[in-house]
């Protein structure tokens, strides 16, 4: 019985963990620490967002993928779900929309930073 206690903690202790786990990670790039996908790719924000809507249409998701979240995502703390233009769940930080960048093609690599004055890399 007490072994079976004992499982059954580590079994509880490891599932809340899993669901803790943050979606993305900090990595270092040359614009300092930024949150990445588990890839590595960075992470923007787009200034015509609204707090928890994505005005990314169709068209601009091609340059701009949503950071999708899987069916199984849920929100906690700083992190959110809005609606993408595609209809899939994607990741919002701080209630803005994440987005990594087409033209990115390695982890760390900051290319969309400033584009259109309106693409930023996000800092935590």
């Amino acid at each position: 019985m007490k072994t079976l206690l004992i499982a059954m903690s580590l079994l509880a202790a490891t599932t809340l963990t899993a669901f803790a786990a943050e979606p993305a990670k900090m990595v270092e790039t040359k614009a300092g620490k930024v949150l990445a996908t588990e890839k590595g790719m960075t992470l923007y924000t787009f200034d015509k967002d609204a707090k928890g809507k994505s005005n990314c249409d169709a068209d601009c998701l091609k340059k701009w993928p949503a950071f999708h979240a899987d069916a199984k995502a849920k929100a906690a703390g700083k992190w959110s779900l809005v609606k993408a233009a595609d209809g899939k769940d994607m990741w919002a930080y701080d209630g803005k929309p994440l987005y990594t960048f087409a033209k990115d093609a390695k982890e760390g690599e900051t290319g969309g930073d400033g584009v259109g004055s309106v693409w930023h890399v996000v800092k935590q």
